[in-house]
């Protein structure tokens, strides 16, 4: 159900209305009047309600689609976005992320089977190529929006993996409770357009920006 946001105008105010209206949903947001996944009304009806034109709403919501704090889906409409989360310094993992800044995350696991390593996955894991490794593919879920897609690959030595310990857990965490210690890491963060099977299981549209980071 879309949620319609209290908004009051000034129009005696020198404040534009389009940022009037801004800054009230953005306070909206903050205050928790509106609530990660909250679907907003659509903008022809909150225009018509608010005396406002159309353009001008739309630029009012731009506003915070740029601060990252609503989001614009095909399909569905604007939607409140998730709480930001903030990575430390320490090496942890999403999962261990979302956690610890109050989130419920669930984990899809699509993949979890021992594979022959192919050559670029051999080089980043300082193996012979057609050694055999851990293969996962999981997709990271909050309030049941899709977050991100993950891919991993292990050595098969390193502990046995079972799917049912992955869709409860992070895999750092059953790292942990398996002994192993991760202490170093390199990061690579990059950008590049969603693949067609990466969009469906996204819930995005084929060609959409993702945010990529391999480590």
């Amino acid at each position: 159900m879309a949620v319609r946001p209290s908004i009051a105008l000034d129009r005696s105010s020198p404040v534009p209305l389009y940022f009037q209206v801004a800054e009230q949903l953005e306070a909206a947001i903050v205050d928790g009047a509106l609530s990660p996944g909250d679907r907003i009304s659509n903008e022809v009806d909150l225009a018509g309600s608010l005396g406002l034109s159309r353009p001008t709403l739309r630029q009012a919501i731009k506003v915070l689609v740029d601060k990252g704090m609503l989001v614009r889906k095909r399909g569905v409409g604007t939607q409140v976005v998730g709480n930001q989360i903030h990575r430390s310094l320490k090496l942890t993992s999403l999962y261990d992320d979302l956690r610890r800044e109050g989130q419920h995350p669930r984990t899809d696991v699509l993949v979890c089977e021992v594979v022959q390593a192919r050559d670029d996955v051999a080089a980043e894991l300082g193996l012979e190529p057609g050694t055999a490794v851990w293969s996962l593919e999981r997709v990271r879920r909050v309030g049941g929006e899709p977050l991100a897609l993950l891919h991993n690959y292990l050595p098969v030595d390193v502990t046995d993996l079972r799917a049912a310990d992955l869709e409860t857990e992070g895999l750092y965490a059953v790292l942990r409770e398996a002994g192993v210690r991760l202490r170093v890491a390199n990061q690579r963060i990059g950008a590049r357009r969603a693949e067609a099977r990466e969009a469906r299981l996204l819930d995005e549209r084929r060609g959409a920006p993702l945010l990529t980071m391999q480590r």
